[in-house]
């Protein structure tokens, strides 16, 4: 039964994707039927559908996906590494650190290039200084490293509250908006791209140590598995992950903590299934979400973090109460 429904996943991950790449292709202010979006792709001459397609919702599009797609994969190995299901890509502070960043550069007036660059800064500090914090003298324990997190996290929140109430409010606007997720900054880009498949084909080949991990470190190493090692490597892999999504189109929240729980009701705990599948379905839900910013109140443009939390919060109070109904069908099946 379990083969068969992984049979079934496996065919409709594909069709998923290519049905959010055309609904993302076809809606907007201007509604272009997809074939129409297909003669465009086709013909490359340079009309208003051209334009529309290849230079403004494509990127968007692209850049969605694997900005989905890393949160999700980040989100996956943050519950593993810190083992609370609750873990997302941004509880151990990089997304603030890279916030600060950007807010700063924006306040100073740089141009989106340099904006992205100082955001990158930002997280890279903050992964540093997190790392080196919980590390200490003594042992790198995942209580140790998500309290540091959290405390961090709450300082560069401070940070950003105090950039917020000094800037003019000629920069306020873009501030926010970046802040709650924008994708103007068009194509992902050769690095994140590489990075997102990189990181997939790296965790896919440690999927067996996740597994023990995620059972338990005292099982994990009984049965040979380096887990110093391999807890430090989820956390650069993952905090990469996050700096690059970060840099590209701000704090986008939920798809790095509800997309992995929906994928493990879908798939199992078999992280060898989890992480590709979650990939994909963090993808399709951020360019759905990118998509539907962009209509609802067409030709005006929300924040994507806006429509995410929309999304999420009615979804994940729903796993969650789905949880708590097959916990207690165990438990009384066991009494």
């Amino acid at each position: 039964m379990q083969g068969e429904r992984l049979k079934h996943v496996i065919w409709l991950l594909p069709i998923l994707t290519i049905a959010s790449l055309g609904i993302a292709l076809s809606l907007g202010s201007a509604e272009i039927d997809w074939r129409q979006v297909l003669i465009t792709i086709q013909s490359g001459k340079e009309t208003f559908d051209h334009t529309v397609v290849m230079q403004l919702r494509l990127p968007r599009a692209a850049s969605a996906f694997v900005v989905g797609g890393m949160l999700a994969m980040a989100g996956v190995l943050m519950q593993v590494l810190l083992r609370n299901p609750l873990a997302d890509p941004y509880v151990l502070g990089i997304s603030g650190g890279a916030a600060v960043g950007a807010l700063i550069a924006i306040l100073l007036g740089w141009q989106s290039g340099l904006i992205s660059s100082a955001a990158a800064v930002g997280a890279m500090l903050s992964m540093g200084l997190v790392f080196f914090l919980s590390r200490g003298s003594g042992d790198w324990s995942p209580t140790r490293l998500l309290l540091t997190g959290v405390v961090m996290a709450a300082g560069w929140g401070a940070g950003i509250s105090f950039i917020l109430s000094v800037s003019p409010s000629s920069h306020l606007y873009s501030m926010l908006f970046w802040l709650m997720g924008d994708f103007n900054d068009a194509w992902p880009g050769f690095s994140r791209t590489l990075l997102l498949i990189t990181s997939l084909f790296v965790t896919l080949l440690f999927a067996r140590p996740l597994n023990l991990l995620a059972v338990g470190e005292l099982r994990a190493k009984s049965l040979g598995v380096n887990t110093l090692f391999l807890r430090l490597g989820i956390y650069m892999l993952a905090s990469m992950l996050t700096a690059a999504s970060v840099t590209l189109a701000g704090t986008i929240g939920f798809v790095g903590l509800v997309v992995p729980h929906m994928t493990r009701l879908i798939t199992g705990s078999d992280h060898r299934i989890l992480l590709p599948a979650a990939t994909i379905i963090g993808g399709v839900l951020l360019v759905l979400a990118e998509t539907l910013s962009r209509t609802i109140l067409a030709p005006r443009q929300l924040p994507v973090g806006v429509i995410t939390a929309f999304i999420g919060v009615p979804l994940f109070l729903y796993l969650l109460r789905r949880g708590l109904r097959r916990s207690a069908t165990v438990s009384g099946k066991k009494l």
